[in-house]
């Protein structure tokens, strides 16, 4: 399947980010379908990276939507996350967790010890199984680049779109969301899941915004952190600096 299109990408970003929910990253030989995201915001979320600005550091998250932007986190994780919303909004969701499905090998041999469900779990771990680095930050994921994100599977009709509001709302697991229309699918009743959102992990501002979304149940998420009270610590997300 292709990638999804920059308009996939140019919505809000908490549309976007529990949209990604199921999809799958690519780079290189390994693949990653997605478990957990958090939504950032702009210079509106003092949680962001882009709440300053656009600094010589965050300057691509106020570029163009389906852009990866890749940052150190700790001095030791490079983070990926992907840009949302119209350029000059600063937004962008990180990918936090999610399960290796293609070049699996390529990762244990970095990792032999780690269970297969903790190779991308985290974010650190994720950019490192993807082999992420600095040099992919401004790059598309929608197409002609090394990093791509795209559907696990076809497409099904629209109906139905999660808000940052809901405590757990109803979305495929491993279903399309259309390259040709940005908008999400409707949920077939054999592939139904439970995504559920909460607080952001990791930061030390904003940190009641229920702008983490994920698969409730699944293996992959980042451990403790699938309960919606847990505000545990772990590599931040976009945190402002």
């Amino acid at each position: 399947m292709p990638p999804f299109a920059a308009a996939f990408y140019d919505r809000p970003v908490l549309a976007v980010a529990p949209d990604l929910l199921g999809a799958t990253v690519r780079h290189g030989p390994v693949a990653v379908r997605i478990t957990e995201v958090e939504a950032y915001g702009g210079r509106d979320d003092p949680a962001s990276h882009a709440y300053g600005g656009p600094t010589p550091r965050a300057a691509v998250m106020f570029g163009p939507p389906g852009c990866a932007y890749v940052y150190l986190s700790y001095g030791v994780h490079w983070c990926l996350n992907v840009v949302c919303g119209p350029v000059g909004e600063g937004s962008a969701v990180l990918i936090r967790a999610g399960e290796v499905t293609a070049g699996r090998e390529a990762v244990r041999d970095r990792w032999p010890s780690l269970a297969l469900r903790d190779l991308a779990r985290g974010p650190g771990r994720l950019g490192r199984a993807l082999g992420v680095g600095p040099t992919l930050t401004g790059t598309p994921v929608t197409g002609g680049g090394p990093l791509s994100v795209g559907p696990a599977r076809p497409p099904l009709p629209l109906d139905r779109r999660p808000t940052a509001s809901d405590d757990a709302v109803l979305v495929p697991t491993s279903s399309s969301r259309g390259t040709s229309s940005p908008g999400p699918p409707s949920p077939r009743r054999d592939q139904l899941t439970r995504v559920r959102s909460g607080p952001r992990v990791g930061i030390r501002t904003a940190v009641d915004r229920p702008w983490r979304f994920w698969l409730a149940g699944d293996e992959t998420v980042s451990g403790a952190r699938q309960s919606r009270a847990t505000r545990g610590s772990g590599p931040a997300g976009l945190l402002r600096g």
